[in-house]
């Protein structure tokens, strides 16, 4: 499950392409060069793992039970396991519909809020309720639903981290021009 990507909605790409190319937001793809094609590519490459780890986080909330009747057991059954009310459907429907236009921070502060929340035990309970439902929904019968929940957990925490980390880079030119200076003085 991929995000929509709307530039209207990306800010953070459409400020990088202002900034760094100096390209009004609004400029008509015929008033564009190579040179600038290439520059857009560019920026827009440098933009790609946050979409692409918002569109893995989406892709693992999909693999879940889908939020209706028929999956109502399985997120009380989630939440009872957790102790953390933060992945409830009503709590993370609004994060997830701005995932799915490109914007994954406020879903990716989420799952790390939920995440920080749980014990150890609640964890373990967590993943063995999440990797029960993942084993039954993918005819996995032959692996331990505990194990697969933990690497689930795993990976939406880890998955989490890299949407916000991807998010608070900067290529501000100063920013740059530290890092290299950091590293050439070792």
């Amino acid at each position: 499950m991929l995000p929509e990507v709307r530039p209207h909605v990306s800010t953070a790409l459409a400020d990088q392409l202002d900034h760094q190319l100096d390209l009004d937001p609004h400029l008509e793809a015929a008033q564009l060069d190579v040179e600038r094609v290439a520059g857009i590519a560019v920026v827009a490459a440098a933009h790609s793992d946050g979409y692409a780890a918002t569109g893995h986080l989406l892709g693992l909330l999909a693999a879940l039970p889908a939020p209706t009747k028929t999956g109502e057991r399985f997120w009380s059954d989630r939440w009872r396991s957790s102790g953390t009310a933060y992945l409830l459907p009503v709590n993370i429907k609004a994060p997830v519909l701005r995932s799915l236009a490109g914007e994954g921070t406020a879903l990716a502060r989420q799952v790390l809020s939920a995440v920080d929340e749980m014990t150890p035990p609640q964890r373990v309970a967590a993943g063995e309720v999440i990797g029960q439902a993942l084993v039954e929904s993918d005819h996995l019968p032959d692996l331990k639903s505990q194990v697969i929940g933990e690497l689930w957990l795993r990976d939406l925490e880890l998955t989490a981290w890299r949407v916000l980390h991807a998010d608070r880079r900067s290529d501000h030119p100063a920013g740059r021009k530290a890092f290299l200076d950091a590293w050439t003085s070792v």
